[in-house]
């Protein structure tokens, strides 16, 4: 990545982001009380187009706090949505479900871009220890949390017997061992950071999707006997699994060799390429039960490590994702369920600070094991709080496995990494401007375009 850093805005610039800030809230405002109760496709580009705005100039006003912009765009969310203002409907939130759909490809592409061999061999150890010290430790300790406040504060698994509740914190110690690749490139888009952290980060959070999914299909077959002395463990699960990752891996190696090609021998509408891999082979891959993440990582990978066209396909992916970026964490801001958060904040403060120290001492231990360097010894840690995307999709596989309690499950997933997405991205940002890794913001989207015609310029 390359950038250099932006000239620091005065104050006349910072007030006139405030005042148009207060512009966009109160003409959407308006819109609402002229028209309320509008939910066609009127309300959607309304919505559409003020979570962009709004995400944008509030993350602009908040960077004198030095937090990342996606923070910026979760609070315009939070703000503007059906809990608080109320200027964006839960319908609305809804109906914004596919821009997720075309930012988590984006993401995935962006990811597997980010990976390149050389330097994943020089940290293979430390990725190794890490992956193994962070996945144990967080199950135990985390598990062991929930089933000590489950019969005191955990309202629906107070009257399940023993051995039921260590089911349930076996499921929930996964939980607590996933972490977020949305958060981690949203910061990454802003930073344009390089160094031994970024590239830490990026191995570690990307190869723990993978771990992750394997040992949820173990902790299911685990947690039912647990919970039903009827049941048997079963490697049906395991079966299924193979069959999604190997055909993910196929899939997205196939997908990052033509992309390559086509790069090489086309290389123009990146835009159009980008947007139909986002919605229309995300749909193929969801009907063949493929993983797109993985498939779409995998993808990104080959064209980085197996082309000449990685640093090309990188750059334009950073062009499209800018504004993708914005509505879907200002999305996911509107979307965060804060009464739910107001009624279950103690057991979710507790369960996400248990998460947090056991994450601060695992790090510390496996650096000292693997002897890292000194950026993440000191700060490894801090790229692993987030949570966002990935757990509630884990949680979701879990409510369908297990309805007894999986909707109250969920809703305490939901309570937990709402924190744990607020609070995470500022820690990684932290981070990264005290190791000097940041270098500035990614490029406006006209800027990468001009750009992207200035290489197709050259090239011919």
């Amino acid at each position: 990545m390359s950038g250099g850093a932006q000239p620091v805005k005065g104050l006349r610039t910072r007030a006139a982001d405030a005042l148009s800030l207060a512009i966009v809230f109160a003409l959407l405002w308006i819109c609402t009380k002229v028209a309320p109760g509008l939910h066609d496709d009127a309300s959607l580009v309304s919505g559409l187009g003020f979570l962009l705005l709004a995400g944008t100039l509030t993350s602009e006003l908040m960077e004198v706090l030095r937090v990342p912009h996606l923070t910026g765009y979760l609070v315009a969310g939070m703000v503007a949505g059906p809990h608080v203002l109320h200027l964006i409907d839960h319908d609305s939130v809804k109906r914004l479900e596919p821009v997720n759909t075309l930012t988590l490809a984006l993401i995935a592409l962006a990811g597997g871009c980010e990976l390149r061999v050389d330097a994943l061999k020089q940290g293979l150890r430390s990725l190794a220890v890490a992956m193994v010290v962070q996945s144990v430790l967080g199950l135990l300790f985390v598990g062991a949390v929930f089933v000590i406040a489950a019969p005191a504060m955990i309202p629906f698994a107070k009257d399940m017997p023993l051995a039921a509740v260590v089911g349930v914190a076996l499921l929930w110690g996964i939980l607590a061992i996933s972490r977020s690749p949305s958060a981690t490139l949203g910061v990454l888009s802003q930073t344009r950071a390089q160094g031994p952290l970024t590239t830490f980060t990026l191995g570690f959070v990307m190869s723990s999707d993978v771990v992750v999914v394997v040992l949820l299909a173990g902790a299911i077959g685990v947690a039912r006997p647990l919970m039903d002395p009827n049941a048997v463990f079963s490697l049906e699960a395991f079966g299924a699994l193979g069959h999604e990752i190997v055909g993910s891996v196929s899939v997205g190696t196939t997908l990052g060799l033509v992309l390559a090609a086509y790069l090489k021998l086309i290389g123009r509408q990146l835009l159009v390429v980008l947007i139909a891999l986002g919605f229309g082979a995300t749909e193929v891959l969801r009907y063949l039960h493929f993983d797109p993440v993985l498939a779409f990582l995998v993808a990104g990978f080959v064209v980085q490590n197996l082309s000449k066209q990685g640093d090309r396909f990188m750059h334009a992916i950073e062009g499209t994702s800018g504004v993708v970026y914005v509505v879907f964490f200002a999305s996911a801001g509107a979307h965060l369920d804060l009464p739910l958060l107001k009624d279950l904040w103690p057991v979710a403060l507790l369960l996400a600070g248990s998460r947090a120290l056991i994450t601060f001492a695992s790090a510390k231990l496996s650096s000292r094991i693997a002897n890292d360097s000194p950026r993440i010894r000191t700060w490894g840690w801090a790229p692993l709080i987030s949570q966002a995307g990935l757990t509630l999709g884990l949680s979701a596989v879990i409510a369908r496995e297990f309805p007894a309690f999986g909707e109250s499950f969920r809703a305490l997933a939901i309570a937990t990494v709402a924190m744990n997405e607020v609070v995470g991205p500022i820690l990684f940002k932290l981070a990264l401007d005290r190791t000097q890794e940041s270098r500035g913001h990614a490029p406006a989207l006209a800027d990468a375009d001009t750009d992207t015609d200035t290489d197709e310029a050259r090239a011919a």
